[in-house]
């Protein structure tokens, strides 16, 4: 499979800021409709910065309907990743979706009642699980109840539980083998139909006239002329929104946030039968890696401090001992047969942090100008839809509807849901029903 070209034309339909797996598929599915589509990013590839530090893992609760219906959708897509891209196996190597269920463990703040209705509604697949129940299904685990977490350090993380916790289990629940891959993956399929991406190259500038964007300048005196900007630039997004004057109505706030994610050798019963489950009690998720391995991180309990930063460029690549000793430590709390290596082994990201932890995906006050931000490290497996989510938007009000005052309504086109587009927006009521966690 032929990687996506580089070109350093002057002008275009459709510049998107940022070549991870959000702004390949925006590409792919605006170039399926015809749009000029130019992507460029600082990265020197495709799907160097957050994508390539994702957990990838594809789960079902969320808070609303939409994010819901959303991740359904986009399961979808990742099982039928093929026809999803129009390429072949056979034209080199894809992503594979790991179907391998995933455990959703009981705990006050996300209660199996914000989203089994919704599970019901879209005819999701899910078995409720007492603590029997998850015992025997997850070899190895403690089904103690241990809310609200706590640090490792304190003398009650090793206190016993006085009562047991079980679990919603959704079969059709798993993670994306290789998110890099799939993020160049979709730069493959859009390149195949005329996309273009200039890569190391940093976005300095959105020039406006009238109003209106009308292109965008890159470091080393580049300038590439479009009439609209997407904004999908992951962390450095609220620097992408300040070049263009965006962002003074956004009710809801970005940050970037760094993360760790850890790798480890899993027990030998899960190395059998294995399985992804969130421990938002205990603080921390699992999943496979591999046959041998599996990658454990974190929730953002309210013990831990969130690791906030300022400058995305500046966050050291390294995982640290403190925070991999937090997440692992749990992860053995919950797995009794979990071996605690003596040096951290992992992945440091920087996600794109929503303060309500739900996505944006919007037009803005500024015209030409749209944004696919506020991803939070758990938009990763939504990412086939959201390509489909902004080419809708941008078709609308490209054509003269405003999005604001008519939200777009989404039909699925695998699952047939509805989806309201207005969950989404910049200016919605910050969603009060967020867990708050990156988890994958």
């Amino acid at each position: 499979m032929s990687a996506p070209r580089t070109t350093s034309s002057a002008g275009a339909d459709v510049v998107i800021i940022g070549a991870g797996v959000v702004g390949s598929s925006i590409a792919l599915e605006l170039s399926r409709i015809g749009y000029d589509v130019l992507v460029a990013d600082k990265a020197a590839g495709v799907g160097h910065g957050s994508t390539g530090a994702s957990s990838a893992v594809v789960r079902f609760n969320f808070s609303t309907r939409a994010g819901v219906a959303a991740a359904w959708e986009s399961y979808a897509c990742w099982q039928t990743w093929e026809d999803h891209l129009g390429l072949s196996a056979e034209e080199g190597s894809l992503a594979r979706y790991v179907r391998s269920g995933l455990a959703m463990l009981d705990v006050d703040v996300a209660p199996r009642s914000t989203f089994l209705p919704h599970f019901a509604e879209l005819e999701i697949p899910f078995e409720e699980w007492d603590a029997a129940t998850l015992a025997s299904r997850v070899p190895g685990i403690d089904v103690g109840r241990y809310w609200p977490p706590k640090r490792v350090a304190d003398d009650a993380f090793w206190a016993d539980s006085s009562s047991t916790l079980g679990a919603v289990y959704t079969p059709d629940g798993g993670y994306v083998n290789d998110p890099q891959l799939a993020a160049q993956n979709l730069a493959t399929a859009a390149a195949q139909r005329g996309a273009r991406f200039v890569l190391n190259r940093r976005v300095v500038g959105i020039d406006r006239v009238g109003g209106r964007v009308t292109g965008v300048r890159l470091e080393g005196e580049g300038r590439i002329s479009c009439r609209v900007v997407v904004n999908a630039a992951g962390p450095w997004s609220s620097r992408v929104n300040e070049l263009a004057g965006a962002g003074g109505d956004f009710t809801v706030g970005l940050r970037p946030m760094r993360q760790e994610v850890h790798q480890v050798e899993a027990p030998s019963a899960l190395r059998a039968s294995p399985i992804c489950f969130a421990d938002m009690d205990l603080g921390t998720y699992v999943r496979p890696e591999g046959t041998g391995h599996l990658l454990v991180g974190g929730t953002e309990p309210e013990c831990d401090p969130m690791q906030w930063v300022e400058d995305p460029d500046d966050v050291a690549p390294n995982p640290t001992a403190s925070v991999f000793e937090s997440q692992v430590m749990r992860a053995a709390r919950r797995l009794t047969d979990l071996r605690v290596p003596s040096r951290p082994q992992g992945v440091v990201g920087v996600y794109d942090v929503a303060s309500d932890w739900t996505p944006i995906y919007d037009q803005t006050d500024i015209e030409g100008f749209y944004v696919a931000v506020g991803t939070s490290g758990n938009q990763f497996k939504n990412a086939p839809i959201i390509g489909q989510f902004l080419t809708a938007i941008i078709d609308q009000v490209e054509n003269g509807v405003s999005h604001d005052d008519k939200p777009v309504q989404f039909r699925a086109p695998h699952t047939g849901a509805e989806i309201d587009l207005g969950v989404f927006s910049r200016r919605r009521v910050p969603n009060s029903g967020s867990s708050g966690t990156v988890m994958g």
